[in-house]
């Protein structure tokens, strides 16, 4: 939607309903939204957030441009940042499914497991079916040590969508934890086949651990 208006449609547009003036601005504030969501996508971090910025001037209700400043801040690992983002989105729409998952993600970056896995709860009782959450929970819980409950995240992650790299990636650490070298190192080719980058320094310690080499018997 375009901004600019002529001198004389913009006078009868102030003098119709605050509605009309509203809509008006709205507009201007999805100009930004959309201007900050490119910039996001692209990695443009710091031009995203001015463009949020400017969304959130003209429509301070904007729950979609802070939920994606918040994704910004946690890109940019100010966890902190993003959380406050992500309480403001919920604030206005308490069944943000993806402010949910986010603020998770920025807790879990944070060591704060237990936020983490109550933010990851609320998303799947509004989304049952949201693989990213079953797989961010899945995590929580292997940082906690609760490997049997976070392989079983990982399960319905992939039973969502068989082709989540991340997931397999996730689930081979926790197998790792467990000591079932063999499966770990199923879940490592899996990732490795769906074109995902395994950390060389965990294969270095799977490798050691399990005595034998990757691919190997």
């Amino acid at each position: 939607m375009m901004c600019i208006q002529n001198k004389e449609m913009f006078k009868k547009t102030l003098l119709r309903s605050g509605v009309l003036v509203c809509l008006f601005l709205a507009g201007c504030g999805d100009k930004y939204y959309y201007l900050g969501h490119t910039h996001m996508k692209k990695g443009l971090y710091d031009r995203a957030i001015s463009d949020f910025n400017k969304a959130l001037e003209i429509n301070p209700r904007y729950a979609d441009a802070y939920s994606n400043r918040g994704y910004v801040y946690n890109a940019k690992g100010l966890f902190d940042l993003a959380i406050s983002d992500f309480n403001k989105a919920l604030e206005i729409n308490p069944r943000y499914v993806a402010a949910y998952n986010n603020r998770g993600y920025a807790y879990n970056a944070k060591g704060l497991f237990d936020l983490a896995i109550s933010d990851f709860n609320k998303a799947l009782e509004i989304e049952p079916r949201y693989a990213t959450a079953y797989n961010n929970r899945g995590y929580a819980y292997n940082a906690k040590g609760l490997y049997d409950l976070a392989i079983s995240n990982f399960n319905k992650a992939l039973e969502i969508n068989p082709g989540y790299a991340d997931a397999y990636n996730n689930r081979g650490h926790a197998y790792y934890n467990k000591q079932e070298y063999d499966k770990a190192w199923e879940d490592v080719h899996k990732t490795q086949d769906l074109g995902s980058q395994v950390r060389p320094e965990y294969l270095n310690d799977l490798r050691e651990a399990s005595g034998r080499e990757e691919g190997g018997s």
